[in-house]
């Protein structure tokens, strides 16, 4: 066998080892990045004030579609 294959396997796994790490560092790395995001975005209150804007928006809507019911409401209270 000749010994430039011989040195290519060894500097192969080596390398092989090396890349290994270097990757399973960057899938860390990106892994805690959204993470931190998903995290920071669930305590972003922005989910909340859409919802509160879209049932504003659903209530006007409905009100103005069914004039009649907030005449009754009206009544009642």
């Amino acid at each position: 066998m000749n010994n430039q294959y011989a040195r290519r396997e060894v500097f192969c796994r080596n390398t092989c080892h090396e890349l290994k790490r270097f990757w399973e560092r960057e899938i860390g790395k990106q892994t805690c990045y959204r993470e931190s995001e998903e995290h920071r975005l669930g305590r972003s209150a922005l989910r909340r004030l859409r919802e509160e804007w879209k049932q504003r928006l659903e209530t006007k809507l409905r009100l103005r579609n069914n004039p009649d019911e907030t005449e009754k409401r009206a009544n009642v209270g």
